[in-house]
């Protein structure tokens, strides 16, 4: 049944809430009667459906008992090591059925496993693995090399995973295992976890600085779990495609967790390839596709596969579809349904989209107001810090008034995806916590991104605060600025921030874009002055090949900041916005001096 709104095409109001009490009543019982690990859950999965597959890999496939029985394996490895409860072992590896195994196995005892980036190297893989403090390092033969030049000196064995080096000892085939029906009850296994024991250190994406590692309890990774399996009323027969990094909370939590605790299936891929992606969804029977936004317009502006709307699926669930792409994608593809979302791994609170608004991030229904306390607090752009009123409290937004998203925090909550777990770095942790907010001794989760809330109750997202930035007395949104540009002509990707600008007030905009088929550079001038007004219409433009990401797809605007218009940093070409001239001008060595002398004003 479906209902228009606005519109668009969307579930009905009465089918939302019928998702929403689902996911209720399934994480209901986490706080009292069902205080089981994700571990003990593929356990049990294990005796009712022993053959049903779980894990379905490029070449390894395992099913409910294989995965228990690896499960098993990696805590006897863990007990034999003689590690213990609070103690860390670092995780460096690509997707695999194997890497949930791994931390599942560990974590059952209590071990912390980090689950840091693979396509880290140098100061910042370094970094993350000085935060985690890890007794022990499971690496691939991919990741080895980055971690040995790293580590080099640390005392700090390194165990592998999936290879030989002639050296080191493998976790997988560790010889000094007994036969797998003798692994329970080995030293250390019957030691399990409680649902507020620390699990994993699951790392910030690490856009505007070096990563934080976000400690994640097993109840939260069990309310995840159940909760997403609820809102999409996954079952048995669901497979649910998983091309996203495993070191991420989304590709190696959600989507494994909420397959798991329905007793589908999750298809392991590493990597995503715009080229492949179709045809791999077909042969695998997918059913679910969780996505990144950015890997929806990958798909959008690849060329017409053969056999693209001949899958499964019954929905797509992730987060980050600009509403731009959303009905193209959906009906380019044939995707019956889209169930779009909005989390921070660490954050108190969650929002959830289950209508189908094109654009919207999500909503809190009314009778879950009280649940999953969210404001949205006016900030001062000088500070980034919430405009307090006289009497010292923060200034609540009104309908469409953009302003920083927070999320109320109870010291103790039953429900622990409500709360706030907190860093390795106490420092860190205590910043990211907003107190007094409306009344005295109040605590609030700080998300850092800017939202506005319509009257209907669903909220949008407006940019990350912080990539906000004012020009001539205007606050420019980049993410509003990137949504226009990529409608004009023969743009494929944009990337907007501001950079320094001699002789007047504020940041000047630039765009980084990738251009396909179709671009001109005169008429993208032109579309671009017709869709955004004068002050936030990008003054230099650099034309790139590819745009710089995180490994969960979110474009860095920190090198690009760094390396602004100089034509002596930057290969690329670059243009200077000529208002005078109505045109683009290239920016070479003689025009960037004049720029910076004042001789040409921006």
């Amino acid at each position: 049944m479906t209902r228009a709104i606005d519109g668009q095409q969307g579930t009905s109001s009465r089918g939302a809430n019928a998702d929403w009490l689902r996911a209720l009543q399934r994480t209901q019982a986490l706080a009292t009667t069902d205080r089981r690990t994700l571990a003990r859950v593929v356990e049990d999965r294990a005796l009712e459906a022993p053959d049903a597959p779980a894990l379905i890999g490029d070449h390894v496939e395992l099913t409910y008992g294989a995965l228990a029985a690896r499960v098993r394996h990696y805590a006897g490895w863990a007990g034999r090591q003689g590690l213990r409860a609070g103690d860390s072992v670092a995780l460096v590896m690509g997707n695999r059925p194997d890497y949930p195994a791994i931390w599942m196995g560990l974590s059952r005892l209590g071990v912390v496993v980090a689950l840091v980036n693979r396509q880290l190297a140098g100061a910042a893989l370094a970094h993350s693995l000085a935060l985690a403090k890890p007794k022990y390092i499971v690496v691939d033969e991919a990741s080895a090399r980055a971690v040995d030049a790293c580590a080099a000196g640390q005392d700090c064995p390194i165990w592998l995973h999936g290879f030989e080096d002639g050296v080191r000892p493998r976790i997988d085939v560790d010889d000094d295992a007994p036969p797998d029906s003798a692994v329970v009850g080995v030293a250390g296994i019957d030691v399990e976890a409680s649902p507020r024991d620390i699990a994993l250190l699951i790392y910030t994406s690490g856009t505007t600085g070096l990563p934080k590692a976000a400690r994640i309890s097993h109840s939260r990774i069990r309310s995840w779990s159940e909760w997403f399996a609820a809102v999409m009323n996954a079952g048995p027969d669901d497979r649910l495609y998983n091309c996203l990094p495993m070191y991420h909370s989304v590709g190696g939590v959600v989507a494994v967790g909420a397959m798991l605790a329905c007793g589908g299936a999750t298809i392991v891929r590493d990597g995503f390839s715009a080229s492949r992606f179709w045809p791999d969804v077909v042969a695998s029977g997918a059913t679910v596709f969780q996505y990144i936004g950015e890997l929806c317009r990958y798909l959008l502006n690849a060329p017409v596969a053969p056999g693209e709307t001949r899958h499964k699926l019954r929905l797509c669930c992730g987060n980050g579809l600009r509403g731009d792409v959303w009905e193209p994608f959906a009906a380019r593809f044939g995707i019956p349904r889209v169930i779009e979302f909005y989390a921070a791994t660490e954050g108190s609170f969650s929002l959830f989209n289950l209508e189908g608004k094109p654009g919207a991030i999500g909503r809190i229904p009314n009778f879950m107001a009280h649940m999953s306390p969210v404001a949205l607090v006016r900030v001062d752009a000088a500070t980034l810090l919430p405009e307090r009123g006289p009497d010292g409290f923060c200034a609540r937004c009104d309908i469409d008034e953009s302003g920083e998203a927070i999320g109320r925090v109870v010291e103790g909550a039953s429900n622990r995806a409500a709360s706030f777990e907190g860093y390795t770095d106490a420092v860190e942790s205590d910043r990211k916590l907003l107190r007094g907010v409306f009344e005295p001794g109040d605590a609030w989760f700080r998300t850092g991104d800017l939202m506005r809330k319509d009257r209907q109750g669903f909220f949008y997202f407006v940019d990350r605060l912080g990539d906000t930035f004012r020009w001539k007395g205007e606050n420019v949104s980049t993410f509003e600025v990137e949504s226009a540009l990529r409608g004009c002509d023969g743009v494929l990707e944009a990337n907007v921030y501001g950079v320094e600008a001699p002789f007047a007030e504020g940041k000047a905009g630039m765009a980084a874009i990738v251009t396909g088929p179709g671009f001109d550079l005169q008429a993208f001038r032109a579309q671009a002055c017709a869709r955004l007004p004068r002050y936030a219409r990008p003054v230099f433009l650099r034309l790139r090949e590819s745009l710089s990401r995180t490994g969960t797809y979110k474009t860095t605007k920190n090198a690009e900041t760094r390396d602004g218009y100089d034509p002596s940093v930057v290969d690329d070409p670059v243009f200077f916005d000529d208002t005078a001239a109505g045109a683009y001008r290239r920016v070479d060595r003689a025009l960037y001096q004049a720029i910076l002398d004042g001789a040409v004003r921006l």
